[in-house]
């Protein structure tokens, strides 16, 4: 589905990201996955392409910090210096603070933001940027989360950064239409992640139960199991590729029936 399409994936060294990168090998594509963690991001390039089988210039692994505009562009320079071309955009890097808002500072919103928002739109504009220059159609990703549909207790400033995703992925999708740029966006949950074990952590001692039997819970309801990173990067796939194109502007809920709108 992806063959000839190179698809540059933030926050690609583990969770959601990593299995994102690892579909797009499956469906034939080649993937840049940048990270701040150099060591990280490293070993998660080794492990593509021993569990994807992919050939050795199948995966390029780059340091980016997506709140920075000259990492990013730094970043895909390279990427692009390896493969000739990118064609593909996930912006997948995030970062949750959590706790009762009340209690949150402005630090926390802020990080939340520059990371989950200002990141997602540095690298939308580095990404379509060049497309442009070059008159070349592309894809963007944007992953959101249910949570910037459902106000979710503490995490508000989470929450309200995802929503934000949600609304630049339709803004985008409007402006860069005329450039064959599709944009859409995935909101995922109950993902079998680094992410949503912190989230475990955190609530279960706040409510005074165990964290790893809390995590257990926190299923979608009518999947009755956590959902892989891999099943979300094979949504991610289907967006990336010339059979999405009627689908623009779109959120598209990932969360096993948990958000029905």
């Amino acid at each position: 589905m992806l063959k000839d399409k190179v698809v540059f994936i933030t926050g690609g060294a583990r969770g959601i990201g990593y299995g994102i990168a690892r579909a797009v090998l499956e469906a034939g594509g080649r993937v840049a996955i940048g990270d701040l963690d150099e060591s990280a991001v490293s070993a998660a390039r080794t492990s593509l392409l021993a569990e994807a089988s992919a050939a050795d210039d199948a995966v390029f692994a780059t340091v980016v910090d997506v709140t920075d505009e000259p990492s990013v562009e730094a970043a895909m320079r390279a990427a692009r210096s390896c493969f000739g071309f990118l064609n593909g955009l996930v912006n997948n890097a995030g970062t949750v603070r959590l706790g009762r808002d009340l209690e949150a500072g402005a630090k926390d919103w802020q990080v939340q933001m520059e990371v989950n928002v200002i990141g997602t739109h540095n690298c939308c504009r580095a990404f379509a940027e060049k497309l442009i220059e070059t008159d070349q159609a592309g894809a963007i990703v944007n992953i959101a989360s249910n949570c910037g549909k459902v106000g979710y207790p503490n995490m508000a400033g989470y929450n309200a950064s995802k929503a934000a995703v949600i609304n630049l992925t339709r803004s985008l999708s409007a402006e860069l239409s005329e450039y064959d740029i599709n944009v859409n966006a995935i909101c995922p949950g109950g993902v079998n992640t680094p992410m949503l074990m912190e989230v475990a952590e955190v609530v279960g001692r706040r409510i005074g139960e165990n964290p790893e039997e809390l995590f257990k819970t926190m299923v979608p309801a009518q999947l009755g199991r956590h959902i892989e990173p891999l099943e979300i990067g094979r949504v991610a796939v289907f967006l990336l590729s010339g059979h999405a194109n009627i689908i623009r502007g779109q959120s598209i809920n990932a969360d096993g029936g948990d958000t029905p709108y």
